[in-house]
């Protein structure tokens, strides 16, 4: 069995669990996830402590079974702490200014690019080079700051783009004569 699946999940106080035949919902203080149940996997609510145990002996339900853990132990997180991401900007005239549910970016082009942000994420700019994505669903935040990243990635000869806090830029020498 799955050494990921055989670990049980504990629901903090404040967090409620509804398993149905289709899907699993978790509400929260911070919102409400829902995700599909696949039929590999039997979940088992022991007062606060969901169990994942594959439904036959293959090794594609013995998988499914971590895996499926994962993402709801993502989701009780998600729902009772919330996930963030952060990327700073680093170049000459680079700046970031969150607008309600978009995000307008000047980073070197003629034009500002702007980024509109899905429901239930929050975006912030507490200064003018550093952009936090947070919300519940660590999946969308995740894609989120990757697609805002993309359209600037850190190039290797300056460094300049946008970039996660904490990322290393390695800089490549230039050509020499």
């Amino acid at each position: 069995m799955s050494r990921v699946g055989k670990m049980p999940v504990a629901v903090p106080q404040g967090v409620d669990v509804a398993i149905s035949a289709e899907q699993i919902t978790i509400k929260g203080s911070n919102g409400t996830l829902v995700r599909p149940l696949n039929p590999l996997v039997v979940i088992h609510n022991d007062a606060g402590t969901l169990t994942f145990s594959p439904a036959n002996d293959s090794s594609a339900a013995d998988a499914m079974s971590g895996t499926m853990r994962a993402l709801v132990a993502n989701m009780v997180g998600g729902v009772s702490k919330g996930f963030e991401k952060r990327l700073s900007l680093v170049g000459v005239g680079f700046r970031a200014q969150a607008a309600g549910q978009k995000l307008n970016l000047q980073i070197g082009f003629s034009h500002p690019v702007v980024k509109d942000m899905p429901v239930g994420i929050k975006v912030a700019t507490p200064t003018q080079t550093e952009i936090v994505i947070s919300g519940p669903d660590r999946q969308v935040v995740g894609q989120l700051a990757a697609e805002v990243r993309a359209f600037r990635p850190p190039e290797p000869y300056k460094g300049k783009g946008i970039r996660y806090v904490g990322e290393r830029v390695t800089i490549k020498e230039t050509k020499k004569k």
